[in-house]
């Protein structure tokens, strides 16, 4: 394991844009796996800027690697929806470029990553309760591949969801799909950032105490390539720990 931390939120989300164009310059076809939520909203600010509508990287495939449904409407689901906002309209990125994960094709996802010859890269961020993707405590296990996530398996999901598809309680799904652990692990680098005080403690409890599925993210820690890239204010709890 890999760690690398920076000053603060500024400077980790400039390190985080670096891995990934380290990934996109590369002269192949170049599949990554990215995050939506609040962590990398700087880092897709600033990464816009450097490749909006650059034919040079037409190369990349993008995907998604968990996703909401609507119950109701059409068209994307909330994670792709908020990759769009965030990344690929404002960096000028053809959804062509975009293979998206959703209720359709989940069963099948393994295999049309196997197909394509893996995922080259996979970037995230950690939730406070160790979560990693759709990869809550007690919904998956360790040695799951991509699947569907019934929403009552976890007591806050109906109202984490419900946040996620704007309120609306018509537009609560019954399941989420999301790549699981053992499907993540098959990524050749994958890499998880976090910012903030909030995150320290779970940044000690997944990657310097015992690998637990309690903690579905202490898992990285058995990958052979796996960065992780903080802030001082996350690695607060562990810089005399390595």
């Amino acid at each position: 394991m890999r760690i690398i931390i920076e000053k603060d939120y500024e400077q980790m989300s400039k390190t985080v844009m670096h891995l990934l164009l380290a990934e996109m310059y590369k002269d192949k076809a170049v599949h990554l796996a990215i995050t939506a939520g609040s962590t990398p909203k700087r880092l897709y600010e600033l990464l816009s800027e450097e490749i909006r509508n650059k034919k040079a990287f037409d190369n990349v495939t993008y995907y998604n690697f968990d996703e909401i449904p609507y119950a109701k409407r059409g068209g994307y689901g909330v994670t792709i929806e908020n990759l769009k906002k965030m990344y690929f309209d404002p960096a000028g990125i053809s959804m062509d470029q975009v293979h998206v994960l959703d209720e359709n094709n989940y069963k099948s996802h393994d295999d049309y990553l196997a197909n394509v010859g893996g995922l080259d890269a996979f970037f995230m961020g950690i939730g406070a309760d160790g979560h990693f993707c759709g990869n809550l405590p007690g919904t998956t296990k360790f040695g799951d591949r991509t699947s569907s996530v019934a929403i009552d398996v976890y007591p806050e999901m109906y109202d984490i969801i419900k946040g996620e598809v704007g309120g609306k309680d018509e537009e609560v799904p019954t399941f989420y799909v999301t790549m699981g652990p053992r499907s993540v692990m098959d990524v050749k680098a994958p890499v998880m950032f976090a910012s903030g005080k909030g995150k320290a403690a779970i940044i000690k409890k997944a990657f310097f105490e015992p690998v637990s599925e309690n903690v579905p993210s202490s898992i990285f820690q058995l990958h052979p390539n796996f960065t992780l890239v903080l802030d001082e204010e996350a690695a607060s709890e562990i810089k005399d720990l390595y």
